[in-house]
């Protein structure tokens, strides 16, 4: 039915809708208008892929982090990754803030940290925990896509994995379809196995992304000629890996100098950007910023000051073509004299050759750190190592280096830093055949220190050690809807009637006999404090910190344990008093255990964390 409006009617209209618009052309003088979603998608062009964002080619020019983003901006970087979303709002905001776009990272378990793929009560609990994600930030102008996952693969023969990625990635479609999905693997797994099952059972997967490090200048055609029909984008670049490069006799990682790395970053810029650019759509060089991993400097790209090291310099050149105005010092050797296995207090002399493009006046500062010789498995968190202090006497490029008493490895590094804010390291490894001494240990960890807790960062404790009848146990992250707090706890189960079984947290993982360096400085904590619940109530379980008690290289210095723990149904909060204890390493940071109790055993822990009360 058609209403015809009255000549006055229409008069009266035309007058409010001439009203209106007034009041939002005033409005709009003096209020900005809300930034708008973006829009991107992948297009395929006569055999080319390429990102089309807000209808404008774009090709990543990437690194991994969140932090110092003025500076990835003038430096012509123009997005970042992130590999997990609880603070992706903020960062969100701040790049848009600086012109750069965000491939938001959404963190699924890992089968080896405990999370099981074969339960689908926890893998509905982690599909709703991501889609909650993309529904708060889905409409942020800064998003460029999302990161399904990174390195939950394992080997990559699991079905159930590339399922449940696949299930999050076609979801985020019917919430999100302005945004391309890519999955991240760990390289290609040395088969064909990682590619094939992403074709087979990952058809909303738009993008494969890949982690590649002393492969990277092959990966791009490896992945090609495994049959990968998507584009690619190499998530994670930079220096050879301390598992890829060759070792000291008594088994620690040789870093190369920050110059060194500063050329392999190129290498795999090139090989994939550049060479593959019909299928590479770009690169996420690693990492902006810094981080304790195997040594302090093995992948950052800057210093903890804000410094700029050759990598950042190589990837800035990369990207605009041209070199910043000022360059990086440049590092052609630094030797020690005498060097390898040292006696206590043997005096070494160290002697570094460097350079500056602009011959400005160069600061030199010396470091003698203890060396773990730690080789981490998939960036999982490590303390720092502790400064031995006193020990070195410098003289420009020049060094005196007394060794320290305390057996085991040790690295004297090298910072050199001119006054426009670029720098460069290096350094060396030494090592004292003497018993180790407990005054060398890492520096004392922040309190309170979490082992578990949901959300929290990761700690350097991993429920590794499983013992006694080791194939009744089993550990997962709840399916349960009732954890102590957050949205999960853990489970865990023995399921048989006799004999015994457990786990131990420990660090690093599985070193049973104490020869690997690791754990933390938990000294000030006056208590490990954890919760927990049993299944039906009655259930009967030890808990214990510090097994390794004996002449161990890398012992424990204190053990602690709270017998026969009778559990209720309702959770309850245990403490096992640390006052008076040596907590300067704490290797085994957590365990249960029990003995067999006529039928198979199943109950809860939450928020497990060391703590120091007033």
């Amino acid at each position: 039915m058609i209403h015809r409006l009255s000549q006055p009617a229409v008069l009266i209209r035309v007058c409010l809708l001439t009203a209106v618009c007034g009041l939002v052309a005033a409005s709009s003088a003096t209020a900005t208008a809300a930034p708008q979603a973006s829009r991107v998608l992948v297009q395929k062009t006569e055999g080319a892929f390429q990102l089309i964002c807000n209808g404008q080619p774009m090709r990543i020019k990437g690194v991994g982090g969140d932090t110092y983003l003025p500076e990835l901006a003038a430096a012509g970087g123009n997005t970042i990754r992130t590999w997990a979303s609880d603070k992706l709002g903020p960062v969100l905001d701040e790049a848009e803030r600086h012109g750069l776009k965000v491939c938001a990272g959404l963190w699924l378990g890992h089968q080896r940290h405990g999370f099981d793929y074969e339960n689908p009560a926890a893998v509905q609990k982690q599909l709703k925990e991501k889609l909650a994600f993309v529904r708060q930030h889905r409409d942020h102008p800064a998003l460029l896509m999302w990161g399904v996952g990174n390195e939950m693969e394992g080997e990559g023969n699991d079905p159930a994995v590339w399922k449940a990625v696949n299930e999050v990635a076609r979801e985020i479609k019917r919430l999100d379809p302005n945004h391309p999905t890519m999955t991240v693997i760990a390289e290609l797994g040395g088969g064909e196995n990682k590619v094939a099952a992403i074709e087979r059972f990952c058809p909303d997967i738009d993008i494969v992304g890949i982690n590649s490090y002393g492969g990277v200048e092959t990966v791009g055609a490896r992945y090609l000629k495994a049959g990968g029909t998507r584009p690619f984008i190499i998530t994670e670049h930079g220096p050879l890996g301390p598992w890829e490069v060759g070792a000291t006799a008594w088994g620690s990682p040789e870093e190369w100098t920050s110059t060194a790395k500063g050329e392999f970053y190129a290498k795999g810029y090139r090989a994939n950007a550049v060479k593959r650019s019909d299928a590479c759509l770009g690169t996420f060089a690693f990492l902006w910023g810094h981080k304790q991993e195997t040594t302090a400097t093995w992948f950052g790209m800057l210093l903890p000051d804000g410094s700029r090291l050759a990598a950042a310099e190589t990837m800035s050149t990369l990207w605009t073509g041209q070199p910043p105005a000022n360059r990086c010092p440049q590092i052609q050797s630094l030797q020690v004299q005498p060097s390898g296995s040292l006696k206590p207090g043997t005096v070494v002399q160290a002697t570094l050759s460097v350079s500056d493009p602009e011959d400005a006046k160069l600061e030199i500062d010396w470091v003698l750190r203890s060396d773990s010789g730690t080789i981490g498995a998939g960036g999982d968190p490590q303390e720092s190592e502790s400064v031995v202090k006193q020990a070195v006497v410098a003289q420009g490029a020049k060094a005196t280096v007394t060794m320290p008493e305390g057996g085991g490895g040790y690295r004297l590094f090298a910072y050199v830093r001119d006054p426009d804010g670029s720098a460069a390291v290096a350094n060396v490894t030494l090592h004292v055949a003497a018993p180790m001494k407990l005054d060398s240990v890492m520096p004392q960890a922040e309190l309170p220190y979490v082992v578990y807790a949901d959300g929290s960062p990761g700690s350097v404790y991993v429920p590794s050690g499983y013992m006694g009848n080791a194939a009744a146990v089993k550990m997962e992250l709840a399916s349960s809807d009732n954890p102590h707090s957050g949205s999960t706890c853990l489970q865990a189960e023995y399921n048989n009637a006799a004999a015994w079984g457990g786990v131990l947290w420990q660090s690093p993982a599985e070193d049973w006999d104490g020869l690997k360096p690791g754990g933390a400085n938990l000294t000030g904590a006056t208590h490990l404090e954890f919760y927990a619940r049993g299944d039906v109530g009655g259930e009967t379980v030890n808990f214990v910190i510090g097994v390794l008690d004996g002449n161990q290289p890398y012992r424990d210095t204190a053990k602690g344990e709270l017998k026969n723990v009778r559990l209720t149904k309702k959770w309850t909060r245990y403490q096992l008093p640390l006052e008076g204890l040596d907590l300067r390493r704490i290797k085994t940071g957590f365990g249960w255990s029990l003995a067999g109790q006529g039928k198979a055993v199943r109950f809860y822990l939450d928020d497990i964390r060391y703590i120091k009360e007033k």
